[in-house]
């Protein structure tokens, strides 16, 4: 569909079309978001057994209907629609505590998806059958966070180990959830385009004063790895900066931020206060939902440093990639070039996105 050199220095960005074209979306979602695995949602949800967790698998594009399910401290994933004549199984969550039994007609599972009795279902002629049974789906779990997939073949640990040697020191399953430093927006933006801003430090100067002031710009650092990057936040003051083990990795550098990024929608940005986890949902070729979700380490620490004012900051972005978004519908402008220095992750994400729409 789209073809980005991998050479940075002769690369070209997606072009225009990409941002504005509704089929070309739909090919896009199809082909990327199916075969990724999306962040779903943290244990505090699934935190008692036989808890049930309905969602759906991108909820406005994909829309595919599944359940997480707590068995015995085991979280596993299904199919929440009846194999009988595809009703919801779990509309909101709750503890199941006997069987999982279909409002419809009455067909049951069991918490492990496997079929127990269907009503009326004498001299039906091989039934039950293993199409009776719910299909579970793949589901992984780095620290509290929970992770699906509908059918990547992507090693679900490769794409962590590298953020594992940055934050593993840190007590990830211990920070805490909160509500009231969690947010969802709305923009009027393609999703990629969101990504594109998020995933290059090179319009902090020019678009955030305040964060400008607490990163040293000249040394912002982008690392790239396979289904993942990195872009470092070098702080300009050691109070508001991480206090490393000796043998981590980064030991001696003035650490504000580590912003993670993750193929193709989630963004993991540790300040020293803890963990932004930011989610960017495709509504529509041109509106996004972007959920932000506090998980607090340190709460002395949340109105200082790099991370002190995270609404301020996406105000500031929206409303820069609100007048991109406009710009890309310009019969003028198909494509631009990457700054190799300042544009590697976006270079990175583009690539991706190519490689897996051209798969």
């Amino acid at each position: 569909m789209f073809n980005i050199d991998d050479n940075i220095r002769k690369a070209s960005t997606l072009p225009s079309l990409f941002y504005r074209d509704e089929a070309i979306f739909r090919k896009v979602i199809k082909k990327v978001f199916s075969n990724s695995w999306l962040y779903i949602t943290d244990l505090s949800n699934l935190n008692e057994n036989k808890m049930a967790y309905p969602f759906t698998y991108e909820e406005s594009i994909v829309k595919e209907p599944l359940f997480l399910i707590n068995n015995k401290n085991k979280v596993q994933c299904f199919s929440n629609v009846c194999t009988h004549r595809g009703n919801i199984l779990i509309d909101k969550a709750k503890v199941v505590r006997n069987r999982i039994v279909c409002s419809y007609h009455g067909k049951s599972f069991d918490q492990c998806g496997k079929f127990i009795s269907m009503p009326m279902s004498d001299g039906m002629l091989n039934f039950p059958s293993e199409n009776d049974n719910l299909t579970e789906i793949k589901v992984k779990s780095w620290n509290n966070l929970l992770f699906t997939t509908l059918s990547s073949n992507i090693k679900f640990e490769e794409i962590f180990t590298e953020i594992d040697k940055r934050v593993s020191w840190m007590p990830v399953k211990d920070f805490v959830y909160r509500d009231d430093l969690s947010k969802d927006y709305f923009v009027d933006v393609n999703w990629a385009l969101y990504c594109d801003n998020y995933l290059e430090g090179f319009h902090i100067p020019f678009v955030h004063n305040d964060l400008n002031d607490a990163l040293e710009f000249e040394n912002y650092d982008v690392n790239i790895f396979k289904y993942c990057n990195l872009q470092i936040g070098i702080g300009k003051d050691q109070s508001e900066c991480f206090d490393l083990p000796n043998d981590h990795i980064d030991h001696g550098k003035k650490i504000a931020a580590y912003y993670f990024w993750v193929f193709p929608n989630l963004m993991l940005n540790f300040y020293p206060w803890g963990l932004s986890l930011n989610k960017v949902i495709p509504l529509s070729q041109n509106k996004t939902k972007i959920i932000f979700q506090s998980f607090v380490w340190d709460e002395n620490k949340l109105k200082r440093g790099a991370g002190a004012d995270l609404d301020k900051v996406e105000m500031e972005d929206q409303q820069i990639i609100k007048k991109v978004q406009k710009g890309m519908f310009s019969q003028f402008y198909k494509s631009g070039r990457f700054s190799p220095k300042m544009e590697k992750g976006v270079h990175h994400f583009h690539l991706l996105i190519s490689n897996f729409c051209n798969e």
